[in-house]
């Protein structure tokens, strides 16, 4: 098991990889925590917990965490905590996956005026948990955002789900409640994870036929362990999701260790991105698409995992819906395609701003 989790790890990484520039500062942030060493708790938001501030590429950055049942969700805020803009609330991929990727955006604290909130969905990053399979239901990731928003006490913000994550925005718009989001934005993301799978196996008939066989074989025997199944997901992620290995001049956050979790996207979705097989393989919320009267922008990319029916079908079931196809990109359209991305997202938070 333990190898085989080792080549599901790759998989996961169109979902866990995400950057800012900060290998200047990371002597700056150690030493904010060695000063904090002997001064501890700080600043508490309700139920929330700072634990770290420091500037990073002149962006105020402030960590803590949350207490969640019998766990801690950590998250990260970038931006002035006294912005007066509706913060955006972003919600990473996975399951499993960690926020690193959305550091990326921290850029647009500064240029919009608004905080950017992203946090470790619990099972991964500095809210790890495992060996506690029986938590990895979509109701879990629900009740933990409900939490956090109350704890953190935000009365009105947008809300930015990327794959994983943007189901996990339709859950919670869908089944607890629109009150206060602005508007949701759906970045690479889907309704239906069936429709997903039938995706990803059409956009898998692209690859070599020796590929094809191997991810074949893998799903009639359900050993996800050969060296052939490993590289035939490897070259599909590639082309259809991010770059596999970053060399020593990729941002940090691309290279920075983190602990993804492996039993959570295991158990949840399933050994790779084009076999939902877990606890959410049969997660259809198209139908209550209509019911979320939120304004909605929808991303993806021209070679993204989410293909254009998946983002079609959302945003013809969206009643107040726009959808913009970003062209030469992949699942991480945020990264491949940035400035574009940066500049309709910045675009569309402002015109749907209600202070």
């Amino acid at each position: 098991m333990k190898n085989k989790w080792l080549l599901i790890l790759p998989v996961m990484l169109c979902v866990t990889l995400g950057c800012a520039t900060r290998d200047n500062h990371i002597k700056n942030k150690y030493q904010v925590e060695k000063n904090m060493t002997n001064k501890k708790a700080v600043l508490t938001l309700k139920n929330a917990v700072i634990t770290k501030t420091y500037k990073l590429d002149g962006t105020t950055i402030t960590e803590g965490y949350v207490p969640f049942g019998e766990f801690k969700t950590h998250f990260r805020i970038a931006g002035d905590l006294n912005f007066t803009k509706p913060p955006l609330l972003l919600l990473h991929g996975g399951p499993g996956s960690t926020h690193n990727y959305f550091e990326v955006l921290d850029h647009l604290a500064n240029e919009t005026g608004r905080m950017l909130i992203s946090y470790d969905q619990l099972g991964c990053g500095e809210s790890y948990m495992e060996n506690r399979p029986e938590l990895w239901v979509a109701q879990t990731w629900v009740n933990e955002l409900d939490n956090l928003i109350t704890a953190l006490e935000l009365k009105k913000f947008h809300l930015l789900g990327q794959s994983w994550g943007g189901m996990l925005a339709i859950s919670y718009l869908a089944d607890r409640t629109q009150k206060g989001v602005q508007s949701v934005i759906l970045s690479s993301a889907l309704s239906d994870s069936q429709l997903w799978g039938e995706e990803q196996h059409r956009l898998a008939k692209q690859l070599p036929l020796e590929e094809q066989q191997a991810l074949a074989k893998a799903e009639e025997t359900n050993d996800y362990t050969s060296p052939a199944y490993a590289s035939a997901v490897g070259h599909y992620m590639q082309l259809h999701c991010n770059d596999q290995h970053y060399g020593p001049n990729a941002p940090e956050c691309l290279r920075r260790p983190k602990r993804a979790g492996a039993e959570s996207y295991m158990v949840a979705w399933g050994p790779n991105e084009l076999t939902p097989l877990g606890t959410l393989a049969h997660w259809n919320y198209t139908a209550k698409l209509p019911d979320i009267k939120v304004p909605a922008l929808i991303f993806s990319g021209t070679e993204d995992l989410s293909t254009p029916l998946l983002a079609k079908t959302m945003a013809d079931n969206l009643p107040n819906s726009k959808w913009e196809l970003l062209p030469n990109s992949r699942h991480l359209t945020f990264i491949d395609a940035h400035q574009p991305y940066c500049e309709k997202l910045s675009a569309w938070l402002d015109e749907k701003d209600t202070l």
